[in-house]
């Protein structure tokens, strides 16, 4: 099926479209973009660049997808990419950003994600699947979100700043530290309030993941021991289940500390 493209929109020439494309009134698409099969964008909408939309993607009034990054080192000439995955949803005026070749040249952006009104996505960032960003909610650059994580409306997340797996973030927290998977913070600055239990029953996660989790956490940021006797306890008692080694391999790797 061809693309139905209101009469005042814009379509530059290296437009790829794929079937079943809606493009609304007064939108402008240009540049080297790819739009799959089914994408809809409604009105005064702009994807730019060197942007790939995937499969089914809905772009509300205003979302602004491509533009250059906000990085005072980036040329207008750097060849950087946008990614975006399959089934994805960014509501009005939600704006997201290419990458920086310092940061690898790269935004990727899964499936799945839900992004809430007036959400930002800065340059180098890399957002899994299954996610949710509330209303306003600000990621700075090279911001890595990982599947399932939700993000309360109003939060910002620091550069280079990581969120787990199966984490939430309450509204109007200010994360600047890493966000543990399977974890619940909150507050200015974020900190750690325990399990993201409601999160962990949604999932369906077995029992006894939950279980082992629920003790882990206890070992790791109630026991009193440093950091590195708490993993050794953990990976003695509980190290059997895959939840529990995601969680040691995450903190492990932190870079900016735990929140």
């Amino acid at each position: 099926m061809e693309a139905s493209i209101h009469k005042t929109a814009i379509v530059g020439p290296q437009v790829k479209l794929g079937s079943n494309v809606a493009i609304g009134p007064y939108s402008v698409i240009d540049g080297e973009v790819t739009l799959g099969d089914g994408v809809t964008i409604g009105a005064h909408c702009i994807v730019e660049g060197n942007t790939t939309i995937g499969r089914a993607c809905q772009l509300f009034t205003g979302a602004v997808i491509g533009s250059l990054p906000q990085d005072r080192k980036h040329q207008k000439t750097d060849r950087v990419f946008l990614k975006i995955g399959e089934n994805n949803v960014f509501r009005e005026y939600v704006t997201v950003n290419p990458g920086t070749i310092e940061g690898g040249g790269e935004t990727t952006i899964g499936d799945n994600n839900l992004f809430m009104a007036c959400a930002h996505v800065a340059h180098d960032c890399r957002i899994g699947n299954d996610c949710v960003l509330a209303n306003y909610v600000g990621l700075s650059g090279h911001v890595t979100i990982e599947d399932r994580a939700v993000i309360g409306g109003l939060s910002g997340v620091h550069q280079y700043g990581r969120v787990g797996y199966l984490s939430m973030i309450g509204g109007c927290s200010k994360v600047n530290q890493d966000v543990p998977p399977f974890s619940l913070v909150d507050g200015n600055p974020a900190s750690l309030r325990g399990l993201n239990i409601v999160g962990l029953k949604r999932a369906e996660l077995p029992l006894p993941s939950q279980r082992a989790l629920h003790s882990a956490f206890k070992i790791l940021f109630n026991s009193g021991l440093n950091r590195s006797h708490a993993i050794l306890q953990v990976k003695e008692q509980l190290n059997g289940l895959p939840e529990v080694h995601q969680l040691l391999e995450f903190i492990q790797a932190s870079k900016r500390g735990i929140s």
